[in-house]
């Protein structure tokens, strides 16, 4: 890979190569543990129009797809949007999506966890409380939002997006019902509510006739046997991935799918490409337009957004 990086300097066209890691890898690098492949495509970076309107698109928070020809002379292009450039099998594309946000009801300690796993995971962290005297923002992670506000009002005032997620961890049936009412018509993803199973009956009699009421998750998180804050913290962060990825978060030894999703689209390999006989560490140029699964099954993430099909950091 270095050596073809190296070849775009002396004018040399973006290539795709396939990445087979093994034992000829130098021991600093990192190899992946499933023994799979890798596919790159190496290619100049974008030019300064393009680089304006990704740091606009940072800037203001809005989605945009960008696409980059697999054929001379590798044309950029982008658009506003999500899927606003068409799929081509000659032209990867990438798409930059607007950090998703989990909107916490109630500043408390679960609330407090949920904060601090969120930031890995790529939310965006709102927490939404009415009450003055839990608004202890210190103890929050740093770059998590803390609102003195009804749920409602704040909702109202900012849409939800498909890929945000709510969920009501306030303790006070006011408040979460207040959340729960405004969340459920919206387009959010995910909208669970913290509570035992009477609880949550008490809740579902309280909100007949709330649109979206069906889709309502709760009690909300996986069954880990969870106790403390942080423990229950992962039990809910875990399901809101498997809501994500349409799973239904059951042990992967049990599991039918590929462990990776995106796994479940992969090319066949090359002869000799896997298996204990494969040449180890060895780099396969690729014609351009092979690369037309690998863009949709492993695209490059890229700082402050989220691409199409994976993360932002």
């Amino acid at each position: 890979m270095l050596d073809a990086a190296r070849a775009l300097f002396g004018g040399a066209p973006a290539r795709v190569l396939s990445v087979i890691p093994g034992e000829e890898m130098l021991p600093w690098e990192e190899a992946p543990a499933c023994a799979g492949e890798l596919r790159v495509l190496v290619t100049p970076v974008p030019p300064r129009p393009v680089f304006a309107a990704v740091d606009r698109a940072f800037t203001e928070d809005r989605p945009l797809t960008l696409a980059v020809g697999l054929r001379p002379p590798h044309r950029w292009s982008c658009a506003e949007g999500i899927g606003a450039l068409p799929r081509v099998e000659d032209r990867f594309v990438e798409e930059l999506r607007p950090r998703r946000r989990l909107v916490l009801v109630g500043a408390t300690d679960l609330a407090a966890a949920l904060a601090g796993f969120a930031d890995p995971l790529e939310r965006a962290v709102v927490v939404l409380d009415p009450r003055p005297g839990h608004l202890a923002s210190g103890a929050f992670p740093s770059g998590v939002q803390v609102v003195r506000t009804w749920p409602d009002a704040w909702l109202a005032a900012h849409p939800l997006r498909e890929d945000d997620a709510v969920v009501v961890v306030s303790h006070d049936p006011r408040i979460d019902d207040a959340a729960l009412r405004a969340a459920l018509p919206g387009p959010a993803g995910y909208v669970g509510a913290l509570g035992s199973r009477a609880t949550h009956a008490r809740r579902l009699a309280r909100l007949q006739g709330t649109p979206g009421l069906a889709r309502l998750v709760g009690p909300v998180g996986l069954d880990i046997g969870g106790v403390s804050p942080a423990e229950t913290a992962l039990s809910i962060l875990a399901e809101l991935v498997a809501v994500e990825r349409g799973r239904a978060g059951r042990p992967l030894r049990e599991g039918r799918f590929s462990i990776r999703p995106e796994a479940a689209g992969a090319r066949r390999r090359e002869p000799g490409g896997s298996g204990p006989n494969a040449p180890a560490g060895r780099v396969v140029s690729r014609p351009s337009e092979d690369f037309r699964a690998a863009g949709d099954a492993g695209r490059p993430g890229s700082a402050g957004h989220r691409t199409g099909g994976g993360t932002r950091g």
